[in-house]
């Protein structure tokens, strides 16, 4: 058996039609074995139905969503607004974890983090693993209530977000303005999960090692995946998830999320990982 682990996991599954075909397609491909399902999201019961039901080793998580879409619970004003849309951006939800008098806060995510949980066991799916739509649970303070709550619901695996910073052979990817964002999203996540981690040990819950995603959001290919799989290649004993968000629109719109939906059916990718050393898998 491999000592290097590779988790290639599907984000925002459950948001849309287009994003559960994806995934279902990937899992048929034979690289996507990992994906995290949204409770709110738009097309929860098709992914159930149409997907976790008839792929049985597809490893499925809890997708946290405090950012985009409605709340499944009322009455959370620090989190949601009158109309039930949440409304806070990342930035809004750091100060307020970090505010002085922040119980009332931190109870209602406590309360719309249940009611997500919830949904998905109560769905039938076994979950497997535990993360967040933008990482919001990457800060700290809201780390580890949901390290409770993965202890409480006996979920073993939860997401910490440290990227080896390495660059792919595309200067011209380099040169994007969202790469520079992404930079400073590497530095902002990597102190999080500096912090993060002994709070997973003490829970004793798993966490991966290393996330590939960060640096190259919005542009992750094959190419993006492989580099990063190759500077760890020469670890030893580790856990590499790449996080990305395929699509596959029936109209055959071409986007960020197809190119990530291409890398599900690459059968060159996948024989480059397992020449590298690594076994593909999920968290069950």
């Amino acid at each position: 058996m491999a000592d290097k682990k590779f988790v290639l996991n599907a984000d925002d599954f459950g948001m849309s039609e287009a994003f559960n075909t994806a995934i279902l397609e990937g899992y048929n491909a034979g690289i996507l074995k990992s994906t995290s399902l949204v409770a709110n999201g738009e097309a929860f019961d098709e992914a159930v139905s149409k997907v976790v039901n008839n792929c049985p080793n597809l490893g499925v998580g809890v997708h946290l969503n405090i950012i985009e879409g409605k709340a499944l619970t009322k009455d959370i004003d620090e989190v949601s607004d009158v109309n039930g849309n949440f409304y806070n951006s990342y930035g809004q939800l750091i100060i307020k974890a970090y505010k002085l008098n922040n119980k009332e806060f931190m109870a209602q995510l406590e309360q719309e983090f249940r009611a997500q949980i919830e949904k998905i066991k109560n769905a039938g799916v076994k979950i497997t693993h535990i993360d967040s739509h933008v990482h919001t649970h990457a800060i700290p303070p809201i780390f580890k209530l949901v390290c409770k709550l993965a202890k409480e619901y006996d979920i073993p695996q939860i997401r910490t977000q440290y990227e080896h910073f390495y660059l792919v052979p595309d200067i011209f990817i380099h040169l994007q303005k969202a790469y520079f964002v992404n930079i400073i999203k590497i530095l902002l996540l990597n102190f999080f999960t500096s912090k993060n981690k002994p709070i997973a040990k003490k829970y004793g819950l798993n966490t991966n090692d290393y996330l590939l995603g960060v640096g190259y959001t919005s542009m992750m290919n094959s190419l993006t995946v492989s580099t990063g799989l190759a500077v760890l290649k020469n670890r030893k004993d580790i856990v590499a998830e790449a996080l990305i968000h395929p699509c596959r629109y029936e109209d055959g719109t071409i986007d960020n999320h197809f190119t990530e939906y291409r890398i599900t059916q690459s059968d060159k990718l996948k024989a480059k990982i397992e020449q590298m050393g690594y076994e593909i898998g999920n968290y069950q």
